[in-house]
């Protein structure tokens, strides 16, 4: 489906429907840098279980019409405020009847909780995979992840975005975006550039139920910096397990290995949510 955003930025919303109508729908928000496309087979276990998927296409990746440069910046404020309430509206629109949530992988969970947090009469429950704070003390070597976060913003600065493609780190990235997420990496609290929102007072409004798994061997988001996220929740109910090899056919358990085996994950929080809320 085709999503035109406040702004007029475009993109496609891809829709993962089972073959009744649904009585829940999950509309997931991809990793940093990682388009909606790769995680087809998560949204395909997951309708399997009669759940329907709408995969959200972040700005500047994959389908969107955008591209980070010089000229077109953007951070957390445009991606809240403009983008996911455009996806948002055409998934439900489509799937009227669904009981939905929100959820997301490594930033987009975090993302999710960000929305959540702004519109918490919107969603039935958060399900989280890889995710947690980028704190820095959350890490094992948490000086060196603090140091990379310092000189992140001033390359962004300089050549107009982050060329993440060239050093191994998510995609080619806004300098905006990159400057909030590195923020919340500095400091351990979020924030958006232009949003006069508390986010940390919100987050701990949200009651809804939290799902949400790590992954065994996963440095990018290890225990600590989920259980950082997850406090910041006191009201949400979660329920939170560690996926292993042996649930991905004896795939490494890391960030992103589980997206090419997703049927255990896609499984554990589809049992999860039938019965979240009951």
């Amino acid at each position: 489906m085709s999503v035109v955003t406040a702004d007029g930025a475009r993109s496609e919303l891809i829709c993962v429907e089972p073959r009744v109508p649904p009585l829940r729908a999950l509309y997931w928000l991809s990793a940093m840098g990682v388009p909606a496309k790769h995680y087809l087979p998560l949204a395909e276990a997951f309708a399997a279980q009669g759940i329907a998927v709408a995969l959200h296409e972040w700005r500047g990746i994959g389908s969107s019409d955008r591209r980070a440069s010089r000229r077109e910046d953007w951070g957390y404020r445009q991606c809240l405020q403009w983008d996911l309430p455009a996806g948002i509206a055409q998934a439900r629109a489509r799937w009227p009847g669904a009981e939905w949530w929100l959820g997301g992988h490594s930033l987009g969970g975090q993302l999710a909780c960000l929305y959540a947090s702004m519109h918490r009469d919107e969603v039935s429950g958060l399900a989280l995979v890889a995710s947690g704070s980028p704190y820095w003390r959350c890490f094992a070597y948490g000086a060196g992840i603090y140091a990379a976060y310092a000189l992140v913003n001033p390359l962004s600065r300089l050549l107009g975005y982050l060329p993440g493609r060239r050093i191994g780190f998510g995609g080619n990235e806004a300098r905006g975006l990159i400057a909030d997420w590195s923020r919340s990496g500095r400091t351990g609290r979020y924030g958006a550039s232009g949003l006069s929102v508390d986010f940390e007072q919100r987050l701990a409004q949200i009651h809804v139920p939290v799902l949400a798994l790590s992954l065994r061997d996963d440095w990018l988001a290890p225990p600590a910096s989920l259980n950082w996220l997850l406090d910041k929740m006191p009201a949400a109910p979660r329920r939170t397990a560690v996926i292993a090899p042996d649930q991905l056919d004896g795939r490494r358990a890391d960030h992103f290995s589980w997206m090419k085996v997703p049927g255990g994950v896609a499984r554990l929080l589809g049992t999860w949510m039938a019965g979240a809320n009951t």
